[in-house]
């Protein structure tokens, strides 16, 4: 379409140009109305009722490709294609004759999600400008090579990723990015805290809304420590107190870098009855070189949620390190 757009020419080009520009304006401010409008379904305390299920899987990458350069937001005609393409590239592959390794899931247990965000953006990345997650820093660089080296070369479960020893999942760790299935989350709210559940790996974040501060800096989790504080009809929630990670940069699953000086800031706004506008913001000075931000839109479903047993009949940890040390290292 944007091709078709760049031959023509002359009026009817000019006019084609400003009839999109105008048909993005209208459909982003639609949505930014339809938050103001429905602020007004309020819960205990006169804020914002977000309780209930919700699901982040979405067509819309999380980076934006390289070939949009600085397009940030699709029009409706060209999500609608994005979404056509989005499923196509979903579909199950046709079996190969023959394959050197043991594969991976097929679609029956993927959720890449079949819409891009409401809001039409390119990407969930919004700052920078471009779209995309700021470089490590040296020392993060340097980190996560050594992190790749040991998930190549692993001498105990240890050095292998953090979903791999069934400890955290991105889907938990603020900001809560979308992965490829299993990406729904359960909240619970009452005037003094709000709780997420995160399907997997089963983790849940409790978060008081009643003005404390945050722990001691000597106290470090692996979800961090989360406050809450309202802004209007916009839920803030301020997380610090990671812990080191031991694993993130590098890890398989879109985990990005960060260490314990990692601080999020996520904002939970009501779009409509069923989505949730959530935004974020990650500083993190000595794991990236600059500030970044995002956002998505959340959809309501009806669930249930399932246990995510994460251990539970989890062969292939051992079986990869005796396998691998077999083949490898000649370690009977």
């Amino acid at each position: 379409m944007q091709r078709d757009r760049c031959r023509a020419s002359g009026p009817a080009a000019l006019k084609l140009m400003i009839y999109s520009d105008i048909a993005l304006r209208l459909a982003v401010a639609c949505f930014v109305c339809s938050i103001a409008a429905h602020a007004q379904q309020t819960g205990r305390g006169g804020h914002p009722d977000f309780a209930g299920i919700w699901n982040s899987g979405t067509a819309t990458p999380l980076e934006r490709p390289a070939r949009l350069k600085d397009k940030a937001f699709f029009t409706p005609e060209e999500a609608a294609a994005w979404e056509r393409d989005a499923a196509a590239q979903n579909q199950e592959p046709k079996s190969a004759p023959a394959s050197k390794n043991v594969g991976t899931y097929n679609t029956a247990f993927r959720e890449f999600g079949s819409r891009v965000v409401k809001t039409l953006r390119t990407s969930l990345i919004t700052e920078p400008a471009d779209g995309r997650i700021p470089a490590l820093t040296p020392a993060a660089s340097a980190d996560k090579r050594r992190h790749q080296v040991l998930l190549k070369d692993p001498d105990g479960a240890k050095d292998l990723g953090l979903q791999d020893q069934c400890l955290i999942f991105p889907t938990a760790v603020p900001p809560m990015i979308p992965y490829s299935y299993n990406s729904d989350y359960q909240i619970i709210q009452n005037a003094n805290e709000l709780m997420i559940h995160v399907e997997m790996i089963h983790d849940t974040r409790i978060i008081p809304l009643d003005g404390r501060p945050h722990l001691p800096a000597s106290v470090r989790l692996w979800l961090g420590d989360s406050v809450g504080h309202w802004e209007g009809k916009t839920l803030v929630v301020d997380t610090t107190n990671f812990n080191d990670a031991g694993g993130f940069y590098g890890d398989a699953g879109g985990m990005f870098g960060s260490d314990r000086n990692l601080h999020v800031v996520e904002r939970f706004s009501v779009a409509d009855k069923d989505t949730i506008l959530y935004q974020f913001e990650v500083d993190d000075p000595t794991a990236f070189t600059h500030v970044w931000k995002g956002e998505l839109t959340m959809a309501r479903t009806p669930g249930p949620i399932y246990e995510y047993a994460c251990h539970e009949g989890n062969y292939a940890l051992p079986n990869l390190l005796n396998g691998y040390r077999t083949g490898t290292k000649g370690d009977h």
